[in-house]
């Protein structure tokens, strides 16, 4: 199967010219779980377009989403509702006694924006589930309550779409734009109701979609033969996926994010997307020009301080001839890739001990799950070299002065005994610290202490391969079970930073929608592996001959066995590590060219598309 964006081959050019005259006069209201309240990657596709869609849209352009966020006053900033189809709207349900948030979104390009307090509305749940149950065949169990939340917040959207199609409140065409299930119930009911307000729905990943790939290794040769009623039962998903389905049947266009996830609409959602809306960035947020070197350089020293502290109490590496790969995102070790990841890892480290090289690779393994704490050991070994390099310090310092002043005053040329110049205290200080220091216990493979250790799979690979940072060995691992922030004593650095110092990401997933981890890669300058069965790997497989030209690497799974796909992704990390240093810099650079491919300002053209398509249906005759 394959789908096209294009417009013009679904509609005649004077048709064209009549819809694009129309949505120029037209309201675009984009809706989502997301907005203002970061809980997930529909959070980076919301945020990071908004300045394009300004740019195109104006202050006809405005975003609703829920006043759930627990520091929603620290990402919205409350107003006035004005004098204009968004705030009429607002005040007209205020005067039906809503509570109805009205502002600006704290985000680039700073949209107006409307939240709606979803627990406003719980006295009337038996009420609104019970119309979702009698019109739509979509029931409720009372014990869940993110489904609640979900089903208020979608009242509340219905009442507030259909106050800005009252002809009272406005005269122009609305187009209402919902992402994902969880802004979803709002479009089965406004569908049935008559409302006139055109609408498209962009699902980015299946319900159903995620957690069979989860549990069948075959999902996608299975993909054609689910029955979703009896999978959606067995998951305990029911619900959801049934609001899913509804709002794919019920909107007037049905979009999704690339070509894998088309796949799952058909056969999971019973509906044939019409049109693509792949995921971009703002890239000129990322842009350094010829910096890019240099901010490498910059953060990879930061990187090289955590590496000092957590390895080197144990034994040392040279650090020129160290490189850093690390993958990140949600735990889900299939899905994500990390199986594959880590038998590429081992696979590696093989290799290069065969090979003679005497390169050291760190892998990085960024994600969160349960934990107690920070290992006391990894916290206390890098406190400690912290110690060290102050001491160090000092004594450099203090070495420096004397030097400087005998150079000057005394009549010797002879160079000095520099440890003439350390006091005995420092001396002793830094003896008895790295005493205290050394280890003969081999470094952790990982930074804290897991909630279920025994149960983890990465674990339990690592220490059933013997992968746990033995002094042979060429690989050595760092698993990072929490996000990586400023405010963490272990890292001390943002996640864009930390990207910008490693050489490469690594995200060959199993069950991708589209995958922004390798796109950050791309904007930051850092060459990634992704996958085919992710919808960022495909749609570049796709639209680019020669992308390992560009620092991007595709590794084919699609109808390829386990074995297979470990085997290309060991190929392309041992060659990777034997790269010229002068070929690595200038992948670098190639990067930052071929990421403005994935800019909002040329992909938002897509939703434009999408745009057209819907109001051909509903408001050009």
């Amino acid at each position: 199967m394959s789908l096209q964006n294009l417009t013009s081959d679904q509609i005649d050019q004077t048709r064209l010219g009549q819809i694009h005259a129309v949505k120029k006069e037209s309201l675009l209201v984009e809706i989502a779980w997301e907005v203002a309240n970061q809980v997930g990657g529909i959070y980076t596709v919301i945020r990071s377009k908004v300045p394009s869609m300004q740019d195109k849209w104006g202050d006809r352009y405005c975003v609703v989403g829920p006043y759930v966020h627990p520091n929603v006053e620290a990402l919205f900033e409350e107003s006035e509702a004005p004098n204009d189809p968004f705030g009429r709207a607002v005040r007209k349900m205020r005067d039906m006694g809503f509570e109805v948030h009205y502002g600006r979104w704290l985000t680039a390009g700073r949209p107006r924006t409307v939240l709606f307090n979803p627990f406003q509305v719980y006295k009337r749940l038996g009420e609104i589930k019970y119309l979702q149950w009698e019109h739509h065949g979509i029931s409720f169990t009372p014990d869940d309550d993110l489904n609640n939340q979900v089903v208020a917040f979608g009242f509340l959207v219905k009442i507030y779409l259909q106050c800005l199609t009252d002809p009272e409140v406005n005269a122009r065409p609305v187009v209402a734009h919902i992402h994902e299930w969880m802004a979803a119930t709002a479009i089965p009911e406004l569908r049935r109701e008559g409302t006139p307000v055109t609408m498209i729905f962009t699902t980015h990943a299946t319900m159903l979609g995620r957690y069979l790939a989860m549990n069948d290794p075959e999902f996608y040769e299975h993909l054609a033969f689910y029955d979703w009623e009896k999978e959606a039962k067995h998951f305990n998903i029911d619900t959801r996926v049934r609001i899913e389905r509804a709002a794919a049947h019920g909107a007037h266009i049905l979009t999704t994010v690339s070509e894998v996830t088309a796949r799952e609409c058909i056969h999971l959602l019973g509906r044939k997307p019409e049109v693509l809306l792949p995921n971009g960035l703002n890239v000129s947020k990322f842009a350094i020009s010829h910096e890019i070197q240099n901010v490498h350089q910059k953060y990879k020293e930061k990187i090289h301080d955590f590496v000092m502290g957590h390895f080197f109490q144990s034994y040392a590496f040279d650090l020129d001839k160290t490189m850093y790969f690390f993958t990140s995102g949600r735990y889900e070790y299939r899905n994500k890739g990390y199986d594959i990841t880590l038998e590429a890892l081992a696979r590696l480290n093989w290799r290069m001990k065969q090979a003679g090289i005497e390169k050291t690779v760190v892998m990085f393994f960024i994600t969160q799950k349960p934990v107690q704490s920070i290992n006391p050991l990894v916290l206390e070994s890098k406190a400690t070299m912290m110690k060290i390099k102050e001491t160090c310090d000092v004594i450099q310092k203090q070495v420096g002065e004397r030097l400087v002043w005998e150079s000057i005053t005394g009549g010797n040329l002879q160079f000095p005994d520099l440890s003439e110049y350390v006091d005995d205290t420092w001396k002793l200080q830094l003896r008895r610290t790295l005493q205290t220091w050394r280890t003969n216990m081999l470094p952790s493979i990982i930074t804290h202490n897991l909630v279920d250790d025994k149960g983890d799979e990465i674990l339990n690979f690592l220490r059933a391969s013997n992968l746990i940072n033995h002094r042979s060995d060429r690989v050595k691992i760092v698993y990072h079970p929490d996000f990586i922030s400023s405010t963490s004593p272990l890292m001390g650095m943002d996640y864009t930073d930390f990207v910008r110092g490693c050489h490469l990401g690594v995200f060959p997933s199993y069950y991708e929608p589209w995958g922004y981890t390798p796109l950050e890669c791309m904007v930051s300058h850092v060459p990634a592996v992704t996958s085919d069965l992710a919808g960022f790997g495909d749609y570049i497989s796709r639209s680019t001959s020669d992308p390992e030209s560009t620092g991007m690497y595709v590794v084919k799974r699609r109808n390829r066995s386990f074995n297979d796909a470990a085997n290309q992704l060991t190929d392309q990390l041992f060659a990777f590590v034997q790269m010229p240093r002068s070929e690595r810099i200038a992948q670098r650079y190639k990067l930052e060219e071929a990421a403005q491919h994935f800019d909002w300002n040329n992909l938002t053209s897509y939703y434009e598309q999408a745009y057209d398509l819907a109001l051909s249906a509903t408001q050009v005759p």
